[in-house]
């Protein structure tokens, strides 16, 4: 591990002054993917400042609308009775993200933030883009079975880690982020940017931006949503495909569907025309097969990750059935 320096803020003005003052500074809260990343030299910060002390852990929820404070840890989340009720796919995504221990310390604004686990950004012995500009992708020629199949490009084609993202990407998620500037909100959905020619940039967040809250507007979707996850093994694995879906279902009609992958994209990937395609539809198998088929459209397999393609299409069938009622 790199040495490095570490500080302690009591205010976000201070925290982000202090980063602010670094460009090789990073912040720190829960700690469980960036201890990690500076153990295997991927991320060598000079400086840490720990923001734990700010008031951002925080849940407030009322008829329209979950406000979630970035501090707040994941497994509080999960368990909170607004999430429960309001965003049942949020919470299971939740739990179904990493070990207990690690969900007991993981914050929500260090999971928003969770780097790829793409084994080559944590080899620093192979080329890596997203890691070292213009060394390569060693994925595009080598084991890519966990890699995406939408969204990438020559220069990476590395998926987004993160459930809970996926959960609030297809719910139309705003963040709440404070600089030196000021706040700003933006929709989460705009906040992670696709590799392109530009891999190393990750997120539309300027250099000291914190993070303060992510609010998720309420609707009958949201309420009636699920997470569905295919992994290797049945605890503490990453996605090989996941889905967050929820339907608004009136007289026997789908007034409005969500549907958002992750495994699939260097960015929590929105379904969008999969929705519009489930929008005044009759829910049946078909109506969800065809909206499968039009969500996967334009997906390339590498070759060890073409089964990804299929896998998608199953998951978001049984997820829609999960929500319409109609699973077996």
């Amino acid at each position: 591990m790199n040495l490095f320096r570490f500080a302690r803020a009591g205010t976000a003005g201070a925290a982000i002054a202090t980063v602010e003052g670094d460009p090789r500074a990073s912040y720190i809260a829960g700690g469980t993917n960036i201890v990690d990343l500076m153990k295997d030299d991927a991320v060598m910060p000079s400086l840490l400042v720990d923001i734990t002390m700010l008031p951002f852990a925080h849940i407030d929820a009322d008829d329209s609308t979950v406000r979630i404070g970035a501090l707040s840890r994941m497994s509080d989340v999960a368990d909170a009775k607004a999430v429960v009720h309001g965003l049942p796919a949020v919470s299971q995504a939740l739990l179904e993200s990493a070990s207990p221990q690690l969900r007991n310390m993981a914050t929500i604004g260090g999971n928003i933030m969770q780097r790829t686990r793409c084994a080559y950004f944590r080899d620093v012995a192979t080329a890596c883009n997203k890691r070292s500009d213009g060394t390569g992708c060693s994925a595009l020629g080598g084991v890519n079975r966990m890699h995406a199949i939408m969204g990438g490009s020559d220069r990476c084609i590395c998926v987004h880690a993160s459930d809970l993202a996926v959960a609030l990407v297809a719910f139309d998620a705003m963040l709440h982020l404070r600089g030196s500037a000021g706040e700003r909100t933006m929709p989460l959905s705009d906040f992670y940017l696709l590799p392109g020619s530009t891999p190393a940039r990750e997120t539309a967040l300027a250099h000291g931006e914190l993070i303060a809250a992510v609010e998720v507007p309420l609707a009958a979707y949201t309420r009636n949503s699920t997470y569905l996850k295919a992994r290797d093994r049945s605890q503490y694995e990453f996605a090989l495909v996941s889905v967050a879906a929820g339907l608004d279902i009136s007289g026997g009609q789908i007034r409005a569907a969500r549907i958002a992958l992750g495994g699939v994209a260097p960015v929590p990937w929105r379904a969008r025309e999969a929705e519009r395609a489930l929008q005044g539809q009759t829910p049946s198998r078909a109506v969800f097969t065809a909206a499968a088929q039009s969500a996967l459209r334009g997906a390339r397999g590498y070759g060890q990750n073409d089964y990804k393609i299929p896998l998608a299409q199953r998951a978001i069938v049984r997820a829609l059935q999960t929500v319409s009622g109609s699973a077996a």
